[in-house]
């Protein structure tokens, strides 16, 4: 597999694993099929921070893998381009060392040979252990001594990547990025006879592709900086990306991975796994229940750690090494859970999906195991489909659907399957609910008790079920004291967390005081404005000159709900109290709505906002770019008139208050009864 390289200034090559072993850098000549680029000529009037004389970034595809070039001579023009002499490479020493060929100073006519006195030094290992990480990659830099602004830097290195899990099939990217200096790039794809791989580039790259015997390149002079799109979705935002592959489709990519899976799940009759599997058989009788206990059986009790040593960038660890050492990655913790659920009869399978939500148009990419990085099970229990993943909190069981938003997945099976789409759900509930309640009983001129309770589901709440599940009840009330109190917080008196299972949400209670910020309006009159009831204009949709028009545009997906209940001072008259009018409006796809309501001496608010489409068509867009000035924005306006002898606006929707329904139930008045479902 081909890790994607980036054309950068100070460039940095990162690699698979292979099968030699090496931790040392070594010198050599320069490969046999490397070509570089002529010097293009430095222009009088050069400006910025340096000026790319020439870079290359080959790819060459062999018996052994890959070997991948890089090389370039750049003029430093400005102190800040000297950071550029700090040259580093990362690598796996599975994959062989990196072969430095030279790193010269070109200084007017002299020509400095940095490593006849400098070399390249190991600075560290696992250096992303606090990330959960064991990938064996090491990290090496050289500080080149004694670089001046005017001169010329030129550096040329060779790495090697062979994935043994992917034997004699390479896949990878070369892409040029959307702001490089100016000067000469050049991307270059060769390979020996009868190794010819599938290559397919962005359009923008056809009519500058140079094909030759067993190559093609891409020459670029002062390439023009690109700017992706604006807010079209992210399939469109590939540009000046050639894409390679030895897999002729997706199936192929299935199938060579299915019998890894396969072998990894194994287990003996005798082994502890096995045991394991009896017990919660013995404990469950229904096969859901067993599917779920064995879940979280995987998520509870082995820790998560990305094993990448050797052949482990791909290839699980088996189930009873992971279950032996109580640690593993995605990859690891899918072996063990297919193992647990085949010895209880429950038929499943491993799926591979990208958790970086970097998928869309994966359907109209080559074939590239690079494109995943994340696999999961998926289960079919009583006649339905349940996805089950044993890297997430034990605190989610099996779903009807995924907990990230996939838009493709690759299931896993001997025969091959192609790319599956995850059909796009407008959210039936809430991911994000903030409820108020103000208590202003005592009066406009004392501080009002307040609970505020945030419910978060999604992968936000599970986020926030790691970070506070580990913490004692002191320690986070304690925590948010110091954060709150000072702001709107006069006092935090109280702090309640729970993660309900039922809900799949996360609760965050606080209670404390604020000092209410009312606006004097002159002869007693009062105002505030709710907390939480505000929409900012949404944004008007327009692309730049020379950007495709026609594109769609993407809403990321979002449903929100905000309630506040403010219980009015006891000294007031209910009917002297008026609020802004509520609104239900459609625009560029999203829902956005507000109520009002005044009942039992509370003036009660609730605000809503749901992404309804993940895309608008050009047409929508330009259309309601001319709704935008028509948009109520304003804030939730609460006004207090004691002269008024009725409310100044009606009361038109019936708004539960904070404390009277339970806000974590699947259904909740978030929107309009008309548009909810």
């Amino acid at each position: 597999m081909r890790i994607p390289v980036s054309i950068l200034v100070a460039a940095v090559l990162a690699h698979a694993p292979a099968a030699a072993q090496d931790s040392k850098i070594q010198r050599g000549p320069v490969p046999d099929w490397v070509v570089p680029s002529e010097l293009m000529p430095v222009p009088d009037d050069a400006g910025g921070l340096v000026f790319v004389r020439r870079q290359d970034v080959l790819v060459h595809l062999d018996e052994q893998g890959q070997a991948q070039y890089l090389g370039y001579r750049m003029r430093l023009l400005h102190p800040n381009a000297l950071q550029v002499g700090n040259i580093s490479t990362a690598w796996n020493p599975a994959s062989g060392p990196p072969v430095v060929h030279f790193v010269r100073v070109h200084r007017g006519d002299e020509t400095i040979d940095v490593l006849a006195k400098t070399s390249f030094e190991v600075l560290r290992r696992e250096d992303q252990l606090e990330a959960a990480k064991l990938d064996g990659i090491l990290t090496a830099v050289l500080r080149v001594p004694d670089l001046r602004v005017g001169d010329e830097l030129e550096v040329g290195l060779t790495t090697r990547a062979s994935d043994p899990t992917l034997g004699k099939n390479d896949s990878g990217l070369l892409f040029l990025g959307p702001s490089p200096a100016p000067g000469r790039y050049r991307l270059g794809l060769s390979w020996d006879s009868g190794l010819k791989p599938h290559v397919r580039m962005t359009p923008d790259l056809v009519p500058i592709a140079r094909p030759g015997e067993n190559r093609i390149d891409f020459a670029f002079d002062n390439p023009p900086m690109l700017a992706p799109p604006k807010d079209a979705p992210a399939r469109y935002q590939w540009q000046r990306v050639v894409e390679y592959t030895d897999f002729a489709d997706w199936n192929a990519i299935s199938r060579h991975f299915a019998p890894l899976f396969a072998k990894a799940s194994v287990i003996a009759d005798g082994s502890p796994i096995a045991a394991e599997a009896a017990r919660i058989a013995a404990a469950h009788s229904l096969p859901l229940d067993r599917a779920a206990a064995a879940l979280e059986l995987v998520q509870k009790d082995v820790r998560y750690i990305y094993v990448g040593l050797g052949a482990g960038n791909l290839t699980p660890a088996t189930a009873e090494e992971t279950w032996q050492r109580r640690y593993g990655d995605c990859k690891g913790k899918t072996a063990l859970l297919l193992a647990l659920l085949a010895k209880l009869g429950i038929e499943a399978e491993p799926v591979l999906a990208n958790n970086s939500g970097s998928d869309d148009g994966l359907d109209e990419r080559l074939p590239n195991p690079g494109m995943f990085d994340h696999v999961l099970v998926r289960a079919r229990i009583d006649g339905a489909t349940y996805w089950l993943d044993g890297t997430l909190p034990p605190v989610v069981p099996p779903a009807a659907t995924p907990t990230m938003p996939y838009r493709w997945v690759l299931p896993v099976t001997r025969t091959g399957s192609t790319l599956q789409k995850q059909e796009w759900r407008m959210a039936s509930r809430p991911n994000d609910i903030t409820l108020f309640e103000i208590d202003a009983r005592a009066g406009f001129d004392k501080p009002a008790r307040v609970t505020n309770t945030r419910i978060v589901r999604g992968v936000a709440g599970l986020q926030q079920q790691a970070e506070l599940s580990g913490l004692t009840p002191d320690q986070l009330l304690n925590g948010l004291r110091q954060q709150l109190v000072g702001g709107t917080w006069e006092t935090v008196e109280d702090v309640n967390w729970r993660y309900d299972r039922k809900a799949e949400a996360s609760i965050l209670t606080i209670s404390g005081t604020w000092t209410v910020d009312w606006d004097d309006d002159g002869d007693g009159d009062k105002s505030y404005a709710l907390p939480g009831g505000g929409f900012s204009p949404p944004e008007r949709r327009a692309r730049a000159a020379g950007q495709d028009q026609d594109l769609p545009w993407y809403n990321a997906p979002e449903f929100d709900c905000n309630v506040t209940t403010l219980r009015l001072p006891a000294t007031t008259n209910v009917a002297s109290w008026s609020f802004k009018s509520g609104y239900d409006t459609h625009i560029f796809g999203k829902n956005y709505y507000r109520a009002f309501d005044v009942r039992d001496g509370s003036i009660r608010m609730i605000r809503g906002l749901r992404v309804e489409q993940p895309e608008i068509d050009a047409i929508s867009a330009r259309r309601d770019n001319g709704r935008i000035a028509g948009f109520d924005n304003s804030m939730a306006w609460v006004f207090y008139k004691p002269d008024a002898t009725r409310p100044l606006a009606p009361a038109g929707k019936v708004v539960p208050a904070t404390y009277e329904i339970d806000w974590t139930a699947d259904t909740v008045p978030c929107l309009s009864p008309a548009t909810t479902r």
